[in-house]
């Protein structure tokens, strides 16, 4: 009879970061051995994992006992070889049969001919008897244990001098099928009914009587809540009602980890004096989050208050000893934030720069400071192509990086670049510096936020772009999942500048004048020579497309997105242009005109070395051509017009005027006829037509 099964392992405290992950592997890997030996079907609903800082556990609805028997097909030889000239079998088949279970002598009789191909095989059916609970349990129990995500294994020995290697020691073992007792093993440990509740307020051994009463009996008498995710969510809805009418500061990561450092959560409330809010906000959150894993408080205009919420594992009857205990500690922390931000501000930034000579970069391109006016170059090309302050951004590149020399960023290099705002403020450097400083290490913002901090796009491309050609250029590009120095996120940064310097330049009416090519050219000339492969600049350009081309694939449809990528347009453009496909291919006339734009690629294609030559009128034998002519004459100047405004989308839409001219033509003109003349007059007229589809994006490529 099916029942539900629960398999719990009860441990010393599990690494907080990791909590949420090993809970799901252990869950999801025993599913999967309960699967593969038949005893359960793979029916995610009847599944519920649990973790908590001291037990990995899963219940699973619907497990059979045993498996059923199976019947399998096994194909020993061909008939011809296991088979003599009077059909009985053969020596070789009898050995086969030796090997398979049952035995020779117990299978020969229920041998078959079967019929496979072209050939007849000799065939036999066996019975194979189901795995047990307990065989497929303990199968599925080891594998789960050996491929959990465990950040750092750990040996202990046990009481009996056994040494185990796990996560963290192991000292219970819990396997229930409904209310029996599963005996498999793990660890060193033999399989019981027994957990423990909560280390402080619950039982020290609490007997589970029934599978499905795990969580009620571990909630009620053991004060744990081993539900991962409803755990987290108690926490979130006791920080808002402790929060008091603020908004709570509480990423997903910091949640997690807490969610994962708690059985029993609850919430207190704490304070702080009120002078420490003189240090930048974003100093005080992060030692607050960091060292602390409290959650800070802001008001509804944003500003920090002076008090905050701290998750306890313990709900005591006077909770005053809990927080004056953690107001103490934070204290001291907050103290030493202030005295890092109080000894930054006593030196300038353009003091520290010169040091930065001392602080190397990469062992293959030099300094921080030899970085320093590389991105000051590059950062003047890109102020020259997008008429942003060449003094402004100068200094901004000048200052950007001399904050990594300060205590505060030392301490938290989370804040580098925001450090460098404040500090430069302070320094009375123009607040477009400081602003830069302080965005240069944003990947994404829209164009219009961009656009009020020019200075800060500017730097931030300078310094991805950088980083690109030099890292790349010494070989270093990401493979696989593994992208150590970021150049991937690096390439994003880069596409999104671009596409806010195109949309700043179209605001102004006027085409972007920087281009990729160009901007990675110049940037690997910063470089000493020879230092970086002699294909960095063409490498770099195919990487950056291929980023743009599967983050907009995200979106929209590959086919679209590889009409116009593999065109290469500028790359401010893409975005918009891919846009314009999008809603093109909705129209009636896309598919026949896709379709034709295809077979004209293909014509063009298989001409071969035929010079492309102006079309003579002259030459035009058929009707057909004259309209297709007098469309191609009237499109291309409506095109190009379009084009040249950023009109994509009326681009396109100007295509389906031509529909009726083109499919007229392919049904009365054979183009590669045996007249010389004639045919490169008609691949001419060709190629106009293809120069006005193609304006936007090789539309070819939308049909199959």
């Amino acid at each position: 009879m099916a029942e539900s099964l629960l398999v719990e392992l009860l441990t010393e405290e599990l690494p907080p970061k990791a909590l949420k992950a090993l809970g799901e592997v252990f869950a999801d890997r025993i599913l999967s051995g309960l699967v593969k030996t038949n005893l359960k079907l793979r029916d995610p609903r009847g599944v519920m994992a649990f973790a908590t800082p001291r037990r990995l556990a899963v219940l699973i609805q619907d497990v059979l006992p045993k498996a059923p028997d199976r019947t399998d097909r096994i194909k020993l030889m061909p008939a011809k070889v296991a088979f003599d000239a009077d059909g009985k079998p053969s020596p070789a088949l009898l050995k086969r049969l030796d090997k398979a279970p049952g035995g020779a002598s117990a299978l020969a009789a229920s041998v078959k001919r079967a019929l496979e191909g072209n050939e007849e095989y000799a065939v036999v059916e066996v019975t194979v008897a189901g795995a047990s609970l307990r065989q497929g349990l303990q199968a599925a129990l080891d594998d789960a244990l050996s491929n959990l995500p465990i950040p750092k294994m750990m040996s202990y020995q046990r009481p009996d001098g056994t040494t185990v290697k796990f996560v963290r020691p192991a000292h219970r073992l819990v396997a229930l099928h409904g209310a029996a007792v599963i005996p498999v093993s793990a660890l060193g440990l033999e399989a019981d009914r027994v957990t423990a509740g909560h280390r402080f307020l619950g039982r020290r051994d609490l007997e589970v009587k029934t599978a499905d009463a795990y969580a009620p009996t571990l909630e009620a008498e053991g004060k744990v809540l081993p539900d991962f995710a409803a755990r987290r969510q108690r926490i979130i809805a006791g920080l808002n009602a402790a929060a008091a009418g603020a908004n709570v500061v509480m990423p997903d990561a910091l949640l997690d980890e807490v969610t994962g450092l708690v059985e029993w959560p609850k919430i207190y409330t704490g304070g702080f004096d009120a002078a420490f809010l003189e240090v930048p906000q974003e100093c005080l959150i992060l030692t607050m989050q960091q060292n602390q894993k409290y959650f800070a408080l802001e008001g509804s205009d944003g500003r920090l208050q002076n008090r905050f919420l701290l998750v306890s594992n313990l709900d005591a009857h006077d909770p005053e000893p809990i927080i004056r205990g953690n107001e103490r500690v934070l204290r001291a922390r907050l103290a030493d934030a202030k005295f890092f931000y109080d000894q930054d501000r006593r030196r300038p930034l353009e003091s520290r720069v010169p040091k930065l000579a001392s602080v190397v970069y990469h062992s293959k391109l030099g300094s921080q400071l030899d970085r320093l006016e590389r991105v000051r170059a590059i950062a003047r090309f890109i102020a020259g192509q997008t008429d942003a302050n060449p003094n402004l951004v100068d200094r901004a590149a000048y200052l950007a990086k001399a904050d990594l020399l300060t205590e505060m960023v030392g301490e938290f290099p989370e804040l580098q670049g925001l450090m460098g705002r404040y500090y430069a403020l302070h320094d009375g450097e123009p607040a477009a510096v400081a602003d830069a400083i302080g965005a240069q290490y944003l990947v994404r913002q829209d164009a219009s936020e961009w656009a009020e901090n020019l200075t800060g796009a500017v730097l931030m491309t300078a310094d991805r772009t950088e980083t690109l050609v030099g890292i790349y250029g010494i070989g270093l590009q990401p493979t696989g999942d593994k992208d150590p120095y970021g150049l991937r996120r690096a390439a994003l940064g880069v596409i999104s500048a671009f596409e806010a310097f195109g949309a700043m330049a179209r605001l102004k009416g006027k085409p972007l004048r920087l281009e990729l090519h160009s901007l990675l050219e110049f940037t690997a000339a910063t470089f000493p020579a020879e230092k970086l492969t002699a294909s960095v600049v063409s490498d770099l350009e195919d990487f950056i497309f291929e980023r743009c081309r599967n983050q907009l694939a995200v979106s929209f449809e590959r086919e679209v997105v590889n009409s116009v990528v593999d065109m290469r347009p500028p790359l401010d453009e893409v975005a918009s242009r891919v846009l314009a496909v999008r809603e093109f291919k909705q129209l009636p006339e896309a598919e026949a005109l896709a379709s034709a734009n295809k077979r004209i690629v293909n014509i063009l294609r298989k001409s071969g070395s035929e010079a492309a030559t102006p079309v003579d009128r002259s030459l035009f034998a058929d009707g057909a051509e004259h309209d297709l002519f007098a469309s191609i004459q009237k499109l291309l100047p409506v095109v190009h017009a379009h084009v040249a405004r950023g009109e994509y989308t009326d681009a396109l839409r100007a295509l389906a005027s031509a529909r009726a001219s083109v499919d007229r033509f392919f049904d009365e003109v054979l183009v590669m006829v045996e007249d010389p003349a004639v045919r490169a007059n008609r691949l001419a007229l060709l190629r106009g037509l293809a120069e006005a589809m193609n304006q936007v994006a090789d539309i070819s490529k939308l049909v199959a």
